[in-house]
């Protein structure tokens, strides 16, 4: 018994035979010149396109089918379809290739109008001709018997070759197309099309254009699934992350999402110090944290019953052990400042900075981080030349005697502003030798 062929398949063998295309084109003249219905060698699935092609009143030897988008009403329509978004996944499929395999790529929406229209330029050029551009509509009953209107019609991959088609101005050409559908309802959106040669009409194509139907479905199904989850997300709210305030407090404040504590110096200082470990995802042994708290020879017993202290203080949920470290988030104003800075943004930067880290501090760890964000702070103010910031950072206790932050005062402020001779007097008094102040 031979096999059972497949319906939808133009070229079951690949290629054309002369024969063939002699019997298709004699085929359809018999038919539209109100000849009997044709058998063989006319696929079921073109004679049933032909008969709703000659109902609907389709002229094979009419014009081109309509425009129905042009300039501005195509981009907007475009830019809304849902096929917009997976265009990358179809070139990446189809047109990447589109000028080696001689073949144009279209897709359409669910009516048959043409929203894009891509790949090698001289057949684009040529399928102009008869309007076979974005904008126009391919729909079945307006444009005849093609595989993107008859893949609509049906619902259905399907291709045809040439004399296959009802109208004679596309019998040039062979076609593929597969349906795409909305991946939660299943409605239709519209259509893939590869057109050109005879080539296109070979079974590697149906399956190439059929797999890349899939692959744009597949895609419409993970991007409806991550807006349903965005969607989820911004409606529950975030779980409230502890807050560590260090800036010009003499003793740390930490937020927690039910209550607020004041820390004690050392347990602020630890807290600091295992908050700027977590920044780099680390922790700290407890001879770590004696070095760091301790300007001599600490031991590593104290900072380990500071830290079983500030562990019940705070929830070993917070703090835990071996080695010490923490366990959730926790956001700090000193690296909410740097954050700022990273951006470029100086101002606000200096918005959220009320004073140098822990002031009171001595710990060699807390020093350190006190003097690289006052440094960073430094360096961006006398680089951004602006008299307003610079005004602002020599108000801060660290930039008192500094006598550069006053000299950039001094050349960026007018001459007739008052705030030019006090910056002047300050650099006087600064650049005094230090037996006459």
């Amino acid at each position: 018994m031979p096999p059972t062929l497949n319906p939808w398949l133009a070229l079951p063998g690949g290629r054309p035979s002369p024969a063939l295309d002699r019997r298709l084109r004699a085929a359809h003249e018999r038919f539209v010149t109100g000849g009997p219905d044709p058998g063989a060698p006319v696929r079921p699935v073109v004679r049933e396109s032909w008969r709703r092609c000659l109902a609907s009143g389709v002229d094979p030897d009419g014009g081109t089918p309509p425009v129905e988008l042009v300039d501005d009403d195509l981009l907007d329509y475009r830019a809304a379809h849902p096929l917009a978004g997976v265009l990358p996944v179809i070139r990446r499929l189809l047109v990447a290739d589109a000028e080696v395999d001689r073949m144009i790529v279209a897709v359409t929406d669910a009516a048959g109008r043409m929203l894009w229209v891509e790949g090698d330029a001289r057949l684009r050029s040529r399928a102009a001709g008869m309007n076979f551009v974005e904008g126009a509509r391919w729909s079945e009953e307006v444009a005849g018997t093609n595989a993107p209107g008859t893949a609509l019609a049906l619902d259905h991959a399907v291709q045809f070759y040439g004399s296959e088609h009802f109208r004679r101005p596309v019998q040039p050409w062979s076609c593929s197309a597969a349906p795409v559908h909305d991946p939660v309802t299943g409605a239709l959106l519209g259509a893939v099309d590869v057109t050109g040669g005879e080539h296109v009409a070979s079974p590697q194509m149906l399956t190439l254009i059929r797999a890349t139907a899939a692959a744009v479905e597949a895609e419409l199904r993970w991007q409806r699934r991550e807006q349903v989850q965005r969607a989820t997300s911004a409606r529950v709210p975030a779980a409230p992350v502890p807050r560590l305030d260090v800036l010009g407090r003499d003793r740390a404040r930490l937020a927690l999402p039910a209550r607020r504590l004041d820390l004690s110096l050392r347990h602020s200082e630890l807290l600091l110090l295992l908050a700027e470990a977590a920044v780099t995802g680390e922790g700290r042994t407890a001879e770590q944290l004696a070095a760091e708290c301790h300007a001599g020879e600490a031991a590593a017993v104290t900072v380990r019953a500071e830290l079983s202290r500030l562990r019940r203080l705070v929830g070993a949920q917070l703090v835990g052990s071996r080695p010490y470290r923490l366990l959730a988030r926790v956001d700090t104003d000193l690296e909410r400042v740097r954050r700022l800075l990273g951006r470029g943004a100086v101002g606000a930067a200096l918005d959220a900075y009320p004073g140098p880290v822990l002031p009171r501090s001595r710990a060699p760890g807390v020093a350190a981080v006190r003097e690289r964000l006052s440094a960073r702070l430094r360096h961006a103010v006398l680089e951004s030349r602006r008299p307003e910031l610079l005004l602002r950072w020599s108000a801060q206790p660290e930039a008192r005697d500094d006598a550069a932050v006053w000299q950039a005062c001094l050349d960026v402020l007018p001459s007739g502003s008052p705030r030019r001779a006090a910056a002047a007097a300050q650099l006087l008094r600064l650049r005094r030798p230090a037996r006459a102040r």
